[in-house]
């Protein structure tokens, strides 16, 4: 492909994103991703619990190409999530990537990620691309960071500049074969700051870069299988769906007024698998589940009482 079809490519991929809504667009090559060493140190540090499946296809995790033959160019995109926590009227609240308004955003974000796929067919044509949001086992924060779309702060957050770290990330994996631009990753601006390890409710962030799943607020309370404990629940405050807290405290993030768009905690509390189906089930809570929410939701209910 010429070098001026390229640059029309790239031109127009870059603006249906962001007409679409992405908010940073970068491509790097389908290397072993910058950080796969130190993401094999950290499962085998600690104890994984309900996110074992972190262990597996460790061999795709290295060799992205292993998910879409003939891999050439992977797309790294951020697309943001508001800054604004979602309450209930009586003030509870659930971590803002839930956007509880919405769809889950995998599906909406992968229904995205297609649209930038037709482009990239319409220019190949015996091209194959596949959308990546959060599920398959590849470390999307690393190629984001390769691709030059952000750094990874002391939080293990992608953070991108000038909007901080409340997005999506979403990654194409494509074997049409173009030049792309030379990434440059950006360096680490964190710095000296230390205010997501300083505000870490619980501890779960050791040092910088490092978090014990066991300890985490947004594991315990979303894909942990068992109950949050009394102990736990009196580090949650109001939040019964996850933990923003080291995102609030970054510099780099501007947080949002709180939005009451969740029923009332005594609705969630009585809420029925059939209602929940229909109010609730299309968005991120599903991830959990009613019994789990509820719960979650009653211990802290109760610690506040």
């Amino acid at each position: 492909m010429s070098k001026q079809l390229t640059t029309m490519f790239i031109k127009e991929f870059g603006e249906r994103a962001r007409k679409l809504g992405f908010i940073a667009i970068g491509f790097s090559r389908p290397n072993t991703p910058l950080h796969f060493e130190i993401f094999k140190k950290w499962i085998n540090r600690f104890e994984m619990g309900d996110l074992g499946y972190l262990k597996r296809n460790l061999d795709i995790r290295k060799e992205p190409e292993r998910l879409l033959k003939d891999l050439k160019v992977v797309i790294s995109l951020a697309y943001p999530y508001p800054a604004n926590k979602p309450t209930t009227a009586d003030g509870y609240s659930a971590a803002r990537y839930t956007t509880p308004t919405e769809k889950d955003y995998h599906a909406r974000m992968k229904a995205l990620g297609k649209q930038l796929c037709g482009i990239i067919k319409s220019h190949f044509p015996e091209s194959r691309s596949r959308v990546c949001v959060d599920s398959a086992p590849i470390l999307e924060r690393s190629f984001a960071a390769a691709s030059g779309i952000g750094f990874i702060g002391k939080n293990n957050m992608l953070i991108v500049p000038g909007y901080g770290s409340y997005c999506f990330l979403v990654e194409i994996f494509t074997n049409a074969e173009f030049s792309i631009p030379s990434p440059r990753a950006i360096e680490n601006r964190c710095y000296s700051c230390t205010k997501c390890i300083d505000s870490c409710p619980s501890g779960a962030l050791k040092f910088p870069f490092c978090l014990d799943p066991s300890k985490c607020i947004s594991y315990l309370t979303v894909e942990y299988k068992g109950n949050v404990t009394k102990q736990t629940a009196k580090k949650m405050g109001n939040v019964f769906f996850g933990c923003d807290t080291c995102q609030e405290v970054c510099p780099f993030n501007k947080n949002g007024l709180p939005v009451v768009c969740l029923p009332a905690s005594g609705d969630i509390l009585s809420m029925d698998e059939v209602t929940f189906e229909s109010s609730m089930g299309e968005s991120a809570f599903k991830r959990a589940g009613l019994k789990k929410l509820q719960y979650n939701l009653s211990l802290i209910k109760q610690i506040k009482e």
